[in-house]
């Protein structure tokens, strides 16, 4: 049994463990304090710290390894431009999909709520974008490594990269310590991958025992949109993509990245899922180093395909909930908003409702009307994340192969890239 099929079974126990504790065992205080709020939340947070723990020097010294084997000041530039254009690309097609799905099926037209009578909602302050940008720059690295402030890091770490190779011979030492350094990383990633099935199973109950699944039904139109957008999005426009541009079968693909969306669908944070998502498109799919340790943290910053599908669906139900009429040119200022918050508030903690409150200033929405739909945004924030690190992937490949430096021999062969069993052995006494 591979590892995914592990990680998928250990991941649909914990869901079914935790629904029914939420519907028999809610106020049971041993189970509640002994096993949710206790093994289970200690298991789960330990195994998002580990992944955690591999983001900051992984995406260190792959960065430095994928700069250094490019070589080309001039590609590295191609790279970033190709990118972000797919990015930008990407989050307006995945937008406009759900406007679309959610003006067809209305969701919200059967609630009915004044201002008045609905939950007060303070939304968070999003930066100006003047700080954003002067924010790219970080004025201490060591700071910025230590917060994890993926954009700093990326910044510093592509200048420190060029200036090794500008160095010559002097910089190749610390260059092969790069790559050797990241070849640990990477056995690190196996060591936590062995790991995960336990990690998953912890995370999915206690989110189930907390949440629960009944909470959804009254939601049940808002969330059965957003659904549907999602898989619309991976199954339909991101696969078109990859299949004209990229020239690869979407079906492998979609086979080969199931492990990282398992991964991202338990951990809801695209950044802590980039160890395993840099695993998959390099051992699974045939990317090349140079180009996915600069793609996947890029990604895994500014992609926000999943969060603007969502913002889509929730701009429209929030909008027939309080009988408000946006029109075309509401919903095209929607699409709009979404790309400028989507670069805008890159790596701000919170980003998904930063998101949505600008959007909704921008448009007229009420932005109390945010809180409607908080009750069911923890489970949805899953899918989005797993869609996020979808096109996270996606985009890599096509990326990788605009440069020819995509190895269709690794992609088409099932087995590339799977995880093999890890064995300790003891060194033998004297």
């Amino acid at each position: 049994m591979n590892i995914t099929t592990k990680i998928l079974i250990w991941m649909i126990a914990g869901l079914t463990l935790g629904s029914l504790i939420n519907i028999f065992a809610a106020n049971n205080s041993v189970i509640q304090n002994y096993l949710v709020n206790g093994l289970f939340h200690i298991a789960g947070t330990v195994f998002i710290n580990l992944l955690k723990m591999l983001v900051v020097p992984l995406v260190t010294f792959s960065l430095i390894c994928g700069v250094c084997g490019i070589g080309d000041i001039n590609k590295l530039g191609r790279v970033g431009i190709k990118s972000l254009a797919l990015f930008l690309l990407s989050t307006t097609l995945a937008i406009s999909l759900a406007i679309l799905l959610a003006v067809t099926f209305s969701p919200g037209e059967s609630h009915s709520v004044s201002r008045d009578t609905s939950d007060h909602f303070v939304a968070p302050e999003a930066p100006p974008m003047t700080e954003v940008f002067i924010n790219l720059v970080p004025g201490n690295p060591i700071a910025a490594f230590a917060e994890g402030n993926m954009l700093q890091i990326i910044f510093f770490t592509i200048l420190f990269a060029i200036g090794l190779l500008l160095t010559g011979d002097q910089g190749r030492p610390l260059i092969d310590g790069a790559e050797k350094i990241n070849a640990v990383m990477m056995q690190i990633v196996n060591i936590i991958m062995s790991v995960a099935p336990y990690g998953v199973f912890a995370l999915m109950a206690k989110t189930f025992a907390i949440q629960g699944v009944g909470m959804i039904m009254p939601m049940i139109g808002y969330v059965g949109i957003v659904v549907i957008a999602l898989l619309c999005h991976v199954t339909g426009t991101l696969m078109i993509l990859l299949k004209c541009l990229g020239k690869v079968s979407p079906i492998v693909f979609l086979k080969k990245i199931r492990a990282a969306q398992i991964f991202a669908l338990s951990t809801s944070s695209s950044n802590a899922t980039i160890p395993i998502t840099l695993k998959t498109v390099e051992q699974r799919l045939g990317v090349d180093n140079s180009t996915a340790a600069f793609v996947i943290p890029f990604g895994a910053t500014i992609n926000m395909d999943g969060t603007a599908i969502m913002q889509g669906v929730a701009t429209v139900f929030i909008a027939n909930v309080y009988g408000i009429e946006l029109g075309i040119s509401g919903y095209l200022t929607v699409i709009a908003m979404a790309l400028l918050a989507s670069i805008g508030t890159a790596g701000v903690p919170g980003v998904g409702l930063i998101m949505l409150a600008m959007v909704f200033n921008q448009v007229g929405l009420p932005i109390e009307g945010i809180a409607l739909i908080m009750g069911v945004d923890r489970l949805l924030d899953m899918l989005r994340t797993a869609v996020n690190v979808t096109g996270d992937a996606t985009i890599t490949v096509i990326v990788s192969r605009s440069e020819n430096s995509l190895s269709t021999e690794v992609f088409n062969d099932p087995s590339a890239g799977l995880l093999e069993p890890i064995h300790f052995s003891r060194r033998a006494s004297k």
